[in-house]
Formats: C-alpha cells, structure tokens, sequence
C-alpha cells in the first residue's frame, strides 16, 4: 500500500463567541499569529484579533485509496477539534489540499 502526504488548508468563521470566549482567544492571540503557521500532523491554528476567521493548516497522511474528500474531511474534522480546544466553536469551513507527492519540481537551466 503507496502511502501518499496531503497538506490541508482549512478556513472556518468562529460561531457567535461570549465575552468569555472572546478574551480567551484575544489573551491567546500572539500564540496564534500567521508567523506560527506550520504544517504539522497535529496542525495549527492561525486567526486575527478581530476574531471572524481561522485558518488551520495540517498535514494528512494517506493511501492511494484515499480519495481528496476523505483526507478534506480529516482536515476538517482536526480544525474542528482545535477549534473546540481554544474553547470555541466553528462554522463554514472551506478546504483545500495539495497532495504533495505529485508536486513536479522543475530545475533551471544553467
């Protein structure tokens, strides 16, 4: 069985948030700049201080029988369990990936 490597892309609005909720990510928010973005297994989660929007980028592993819709539902269900983490919900989430092992990778001429 080929196993085959995915990067997800994953962006989502936050669901309406408390006061509560709200000063918890804003006391939070330098942890998850745009600067701290990585693509991990585990992923992270990026969003402003306005607080409309996330963004959670991860890595899928997968098998040539994995369809994209498998590995996007993953994702998605990853984003969706960080969200929760950071003790708020989402909503309207939007993926996209890139199966990194077709990626064609073209030298210069010298």
């Amino acid at each position: 069985m080929t196993r085959k490597t995915y990067q997800v892309i994953v962006r989502g609005t936050f669901a309406p948030l408390d006061e509560e909720q709200r000063a918890a990510l804003l006391a939070e928010a330098d942890e998850h700049d745009v600067f701290g973005a990585r693509f991990t297994e585990e992923g992270t989660v990026t969003y402003e201080r306005s607080l409309l929007t996330f963004t959670f980028r991860c890595v899928v592993p997968a098998t040539d029988e994995d369809e994209e819709a498998v590995v996007i539902g993953r994702a998605e269900a990853l984003a969706a369990a960080a969200v929760r983490g950071l003790g708020a919900d989402h909503r309207d989430l939007t993926s996209v990936s890139t199966d990194l092992d077709s990626i064609k990778i073209r030298r210069r001429g010298r």
